[in-house]
């Protein structure tokens, strides 16, 4: 990869737990000791350290954020931006805070397991066609069912979407001044819409969303092997 790219990382944390069971949002709930945040900032920190970091959390967990980074001694250089109603509002607001000029890797603040091939891959894949999206295989059967039956279908034309999904910045800031819609259920929905062609890249199987207890269970797993 060239390395005068510019690259920033828009980090979106919005949970609020009530999924894993908790009265704390599931992106600080601690993993390996520490917060599931840190561990995803540290991730794209390690990855470029200068790499420009934007995370976006509602507006009333921005107190406990900074109380958590004080309570850890959490260093890694971040902008905190306030979040809005849906993920769409969200990521909108956070992409204000990027340079036209970047390459963005927008990433669930609740995939802290992303491996850094994985990052690298989709900022050199975006940095050639504009966008890379990272998606896995199944290895699962599937069916689609109606109310009288089901039927089964191809998993080989399926794919599991991942994040970070990463685009050239001025063209996904231009893809989020549309109207929100409910088929928008990722960045890469947005950027189609837009007129953008997604590109596909392999992501990495350990790259879990953190949203139930045993999800968080397994992360424990993997990051102690």
């Amino acid at each position: 990869m060239n390395h005068q790219t510019k690259r920033s990382a828009l980090i979106v944390a919005g949970g609020v737990g009530n999924r894993m069971q908790s009265p704390i949002p599931k992106q600080f709930l601690e993993l390996n000791k520490k917060p599931i945040l840190f561990h995803t900032l540290e991730k794209f920190y390690q990855f470029d350290e200068k790499i420009q970091l934007v995370l976006v959390l509602p507006d009333h967990q921005m107190n406990y954020w900074e109380k958590l980074c004080k309570e850890y001694k959490f260093k890694v250089k971040h902008t905190l931006v306030a979040g809005g109603e849906t993920r769409f509002d969200s990521v909108s607001n956070g992409l204000k805070h990027i340079p036209d000029d970047h390459f963005v890797a927008i990433h669930d603040g609740v995939r802290p397991m992303v491996s850094m091939q994985v990052v690298n891959r989709c900022f050199r894949v975006a940095s050639k066609s504009g966008s890379a999206i990272p998606v896995i295989t199944l290895n699962e059967s599937l069916r689609q069912v109606d109310d009288e039956s089901s039927n089964i279908i191809d998993r080989d034309q399926i794919r599991i979407v991942q994040t970070p999904q990463t685009f050239k910045a001025d063209l996904i800031k231009s893809a989020y001044k549309l109207e929100n819609r409910p088929e928008f259920t990722d960045d890469a929905s947005v950027y189609e819409a837009n007129g953008g062609h997604v590109k596909l890249v392999s992501g990495n199987r350990e790259n879990i969303k953190i949203t139930q207890p045993l999800d968080l269970k397994i992360a424990e797993a993997l990051i102690s092997d």
